[in-house]
């Protein structure tokens, strides 16, 4: 935020000589789903990219470029509105927030500066699209449709077969692949660059052959699309953009915040016209940290827009460029059916993680992800016994509250340094930035989903809810709460404290802190079994866990119960969850558990996320092999 501040102080009106539109120059997007930077130009000694390498000839690559998520839909959010998916709310994977009104999509100022702004074709915000947002949007969009040739356009593409399902499902990844010639196809047995928190095993080599192929199929996608500029005269008028989502669509990549899933390829070709000071000269690399959600800045500063006050990001090229980031930041949060709220920093050569649910495993088990022949192949391996550490320690029961890694010294970031002495000052400096990024940002991960729902509207937004009077009041309160939950028991104090607090989500993080302490908490059972009847389902959800960590399962079961009877979608999903987790101590209430199974009028609005976990559960308490619906 402070970056964006001394940008703001630096940051002039623009625009291009003349200043009409036709003086500004078009851009162009290509974006790929679910890949990291395995492209020949990258240094990928396995990569068949001629069309992107030939671009990165042109223009200047990005090394050091990073996405807020490793997964598409929160990501996306950050990337047309140019905040953070944890200010607005749109953090959880498959949830719908409402915009407060001071936020619009970056293309509603480009059209509001007269761009013809086209989008083929996915979106994904997790909001509701504004209607200014795009003159066309679907699968026929295209810069050739703007009603007058002169008109500068903003044109997105969007390639979809490199996403995780062309890896997963035979059928898409031939479909996807037959354009392929038989020189560009991969061995299987050649490919060096298989990761070491994999094991090495034909199933896993498949999956990674897969990916190399569907990244050429989509090389052949950018060929063409560039050869549509060529033809229509554009080229040395339009500035391109490649990028990708996220990491590769496999375990330990996609979903989560190390490298593999963060770190993405980033390609800019500015013709000579366009160039600030050198900026993206022909064949060049930079350095310079950049976040997805620095898009929407530097599309508006590329196309002489001022910025709105309430942008996150920064540009990084144009004029009156800022100074370099310091740091780039990610978040995690729900994955279909799963929570873990884990927070990433990293500069250009350390990685700090937060992990605020440290008593989850790394691999829960998310019905889509299990789909993949890599996942489904070490959860077998490691029930035989037969994964390396370096690839068993994602199935342990629980992980550390804090993770430091040296991306130089340590790139698959396999050596934790944060109960290193040598590098305490690094995670003490690491750690704090990521404090002041939550409470600079007021970051909404830390508040329950039904909460946030609720609140949301009360508040009209999202966003509102910690903006309002007293809000980051609250949030302090809350960070502190949700930080002390992983802090051991030398916290009991402040989350007894917690469990009291006038805001319902303070509340829960007490007793979510207390359960995590287990038999710790003993002498606690009096303020838990009183928080069993709070006002709010998800409070009495994380009091009842902790009453079954504390081996009181008889007073929990008929409060979880009663909220699979009758809480919202996402009440449900968290009793359903720490029914889940207790395994055993959930074998009284099997029928309420099978009953909740039911058909129900929200099943497909957040209700199947629970059919899955409880299907889930219910597998591991009776061995039916039960299909996931």
């Amino acid at each position: 935020m402070t970056e964006r501040i001394l940008f703001l102080a630096l940051a002039l009106s623009w625009l291009p000589v003349g200043g009409d539109e036709a003086e500004r120059p078009n851009i162009l997007w290509l974006s790929a789903e679910d890949i990291g930077p395995h492209l020949g130009c990258f240094g990928d000694p396995h990569a068949v990219t001629p069309h992107l390498d030939r671009l990165a000839t042109e223009g200047v690559r990005f090394t050091h470029a990073f996405t807020t998520a490793g997964v598409c839909a929160p990501c996306r959010s950050g990337i047309i509105t140019g905040m953070y998916q944890t200010s607005l709310g749109t953090h959880h994977m498959r949830c719908r927030a409402k915009l407060p009104d001071i936020v619009r999509p970056f293309t509603a100022y480009l059209r509001e500066a007269g761009y013809y702004c086209s989008n083929n074709r996915k979106e994904d915000y997790q909001f509701v699209t504004p209607a200014d947002a795009w003159d066309e949007s679907g699968a026929n969009a295209h810069w050739r449709k703007r009603p007058r040739k002169d008109q500068p356009f903003f044109s997105v593409f969007n390639f979809t077969g490199c996403h995780e399902s062309g890896i997963a499902n035979a059928s898409k990844y031939r479909s996807v692949t037959s354009v392929l010639s038989e020189a560009q196809r991969q061995d299987p047995a050649r490919l060096t660059t298989l990761p070491p928190y994999y094991q090495d095993t034909p199933t896993v080599r498949e999956d990674w052959k897969r990916n190399y192929e569907l990244i050429t199929a989509m090389d052949y996608w950018v060929g063409d699309l560039l050869r549509q500029l060529e033809e229509d005269g554009l080229r040395e008028n339009t500035i391109v953009f490649f990028w990708s989502d996220h990491g590769v669509g496999l375990p330990r990549a996609k979903r989560w915040l190390y490298d593999s899933g963060v770190h993405v390829p980033l390609i800019v070709s500015v013709p000579e016209k366009w160039r600030q000071d050198g900026q993206g000269s022909s064949g060049s690399r930079s350095d310079r940290l950049v976040s997805s959600i620095d898009y929407a800045p530097t599309m508006l500063n590329l196309a002489g827009v001022d910025l709105p006050g309430h942008l996150q990001g920064q540009p990084f090229l144009g004029p009156n460029l800022p100074p370099e980031r310091q740091y780039v930041y990610g978040a995690r949060d729900r994955m279909d059916e799963r929570y873990d709220i884990i927070r990433m920093v990293r500069d250009h050569r350390f990685k700090y993680l937060r992990n605020y649910e440290p008593h989850k495993t790394y691999y829960q088990y998310v019905s889509y992800s299990e789909k993949g022949g890599t996942l489904r192949e070490m959860r077998r391996l490691f029930e035989t016994g037969k994964l390396p550490e370096s690839a068993a320690g994602y199935f342990a029961p629980s992980k550390p509250a804090e993770e430091l890694y040296d991306t130089q010294n340590d790139p698959h970031e396999l050596n934790n340094l944060a109960a290193d002495p040598q590098y305490r000052n690094r995670l003490r400096r690491m750690r704090a930035a990521q404090n002041a990024w939550a409470e600079t940002t007021l970051d909404l991960g830390f508040i329950a989903e039904p909460l946030l729902d609720e609140l949301e509207r009360k508040y009209g937004s999202r966003y509102g809810i910690l903006h309002r009077s007293g809000g980051r009041e609250f949030f302090a309160r809350l960070a502190r709460a949700a930080a002390d939950a992983t802090a051991g028991a030398e916290k009991k104090a402040e989350l007894l404290a917690a469990l009291t607090d006038e805001e319902a989500a303070v509340r829960y993080w007490g007793a979510v802190g207390l359960a995590n302490l287990g038999a710790e908490a003993g002498d606690a059972e009096e303020a838990v079994a009183k928080a069993l009847r709070d006002p709010e389902l998800v409070v009495r959800t994380a009091a009842a866990r902790a009453m079954c960590r504390l081996g009181k399962p008889e007073s929990a079961l008929p409060v979880l119960v009663s909220v699979l009877e009758t809480g919202s979608q996402w009440e449900r999903l968290h009793a359903a969850l720490v029914l889940d987790e207790i395994d055993a101590q959930a074998r009284p209430v099997i029928k309420a558990m099978r009953q909740a199974l039911q058909p129900r009028a929200e099943l497909f609005s957040g209700g199947k996320y629970v059919v899955r976990v409880i299907n889930r559960a219910l597998n591991q308490l009776d061995g039916t092999d039960r299909a996931v619906r």
